[in-house]
């Protein structure tokens, strides 16, 4: 007999999704601070230099599919293991690198497969399973882990000040995996019968389904009763649009803001320690942005996504504005706002490939989704870089990102997800009982 456990097991994998993502991300985010002393120590050119991080966004979004087929079959905890070892020894050994084609391999290849092995993909493929009405709220709270990542900046920077490059990158790449591991061995399970329970919000009669659609007195669409596989999604022009929305979002938009922040703040005049602060908060606010996903369980998807793409729109364009360090108040909630609005739509838009996708397969469907985001990603940073070799500045690039989330709203607004398949809420609403007139 399947029985709820007063203490949902469900919170416990999202805390560990969370510490996960927080740890394995920072690995590759924190690249924003090592970018400036990798061009002044070998005075190589900003574009080139940025290509690690390219190739590194690339080589992880084409392992996405294999990564999420791995944990659609295999054991998860031995997948993120695996992955956290790669990862961290990957990082660690550039404290070696001399050469960019040492850093190419390292952080761009090795480093990327692992992250790829223990980061968002698998998680959501493992936390879909787990949490049905309220997804978006589990997505938000572990995807926070990627805001918090932003926030070892400083600290990075610090260890970089302290210690140097190398000892900075020795000891980040040894905690990676000390962290992880135990985390993934320890915590970390496939889905709730691993457990004796059912996904949160899946009434008993259901039978634990992991899809988890609440019967409210309506029959289900067509698009709800398919059984999704790869193929069957490629076939939709929905797939589509959401492949080029995470090509747009979390290609375009926010690689460049990652990459680019901290020496667009140099270049204004910001210290260099200024300049990590002014880029952490852009991670506050992604952190605080993904908690706003909750919303979208009530109100439906689109009207969190496009808000947010629009505010981070805005935000971004504001920073045209900045022009010297005493503008440092602007700069700063300039970055935050950018963050926080672009958190609200990254977490929705993965709990809408959730919903749209989900079965059995989605940990596949997810990873090719993920090859739109390492193809906006791989070509952003050195876009990013060459736009500014050869203008001087970083103003076309913010045209690129305040561009790239326009686009994003509009492309939601085609899609449609609530017509597809409505979230849990706003399906209750429209079936509730109503009171008679009196």
């Amino acid at each position: 007999m399947i029985n709820r456990p007063r203490v949902f097991y469900g919170w416990t994998i999202v805390a560990a999704a969370l510490i996960m993502m927080a740890v394995g991300y920072a690995l590759r985010n924190t690249f924003s601070v090592f970018y400036p002393v990798l061009v002044d120590e070998f005075g190589w050119e900003r574009g080139n230099t940025a290509l690690m991080f390219s190739i590194n966004i690339i080589v992880y979004g084409v392992a996405a599919p294999f990564v999420g087929s791995l944990v659609d079959r295999f054991n998860p905890r031995i997948v993120f293991s695996i992955g956290a070892c790669v990862m961290g020894s990957a990082i660690a050994l550039c404290s070696l690198a001399s050469q960019q084609w040492h850093f190419f391999l390292l952080y761009g290849v090795a480093a990327a497969i692992g992250l790829s092995m223990t980061g968002v993909t698998p998680l959501s493929a493992i936390i879909a399973k787990w949490f049905v009405r309220n997804r978006a709220l589990a997505f938000g709270i572990f995807n926070m882990g990627f805001g918090i990542s932003l926030l070892a900046s400083p600290a990075a920077q610090s260890l970089i000040s302290g210690l140097g490059r190398q000892q900075a990158y020795m000891a980040i790449g040894l905690i990676a995996i000390v962290i992880i591991v135990p985390i993934a061995v320890f915590v970390i399970r496939r889905s709730p019968a691993d457990k004796g329970t059912f996904p949160d919000g899946v009434a008993p009669a259901n039978n634990g389904s992991e899809s988890g659609d609440v019967r409210v007195g309506k029959p289900l669409t067509q698009w709800m009763r398919t059984e999704w596989t790869l193929k069957r999604a490629m076939h939709t022009r929905q797939f589509w649009l959401l492949f080029a929305m995470d090509f747009c979002l979390m290609g375009l938009a926010q690689q460049i803001l990652i990459a680019h922040s901290v020496y667009l703040f140099r270049d204004i005049g910001f210290t260099p320690q200024a300049s990590a602060n002014a880029f952490s908060l852009f991670g506050i606010g992604l952190t605080v942005g993904y908690l706003f996903a909750y919303l979208s369980d009530r109100i439906g998807r689109e009207h969190v996504i496009i808000p947010g793409c629009l505010l981070s729109a805005a935000s971004a364009a504001v920073l045209l504005l900045v022009h010297s360090p005493a503008q440092h108040a602007l700069a700063f909630s300039c970055m935050f706002v950018a963050g926080a609005g672009m958190g609200a739509a990254i977490t929705t838009f993965l709990a809408t490939v959730a919903d749209l996708f989900q079965g059995k397969n989605y940990g596949t469907i997810q990873g090719i989704m993920t090859v739109g985001f390492s193809m906006g990603g791989a070509f952003s940073p050195w876009l990013a870089g060459y736009l500014h070799d050869i203008t001087g500045s970083y103003f076309v690039a913010i045209i690129v990102v305040v561009s790239a989330l326009v686009l994003d709203a509009i492309l939601v607004a085609v899609i449609a997800p609530r017509k597809l398949r409505p979230v849990h809420a706003v399906l209750e609403r429209a079936h509730a009982p109503r009171e008679s007139p009196i």
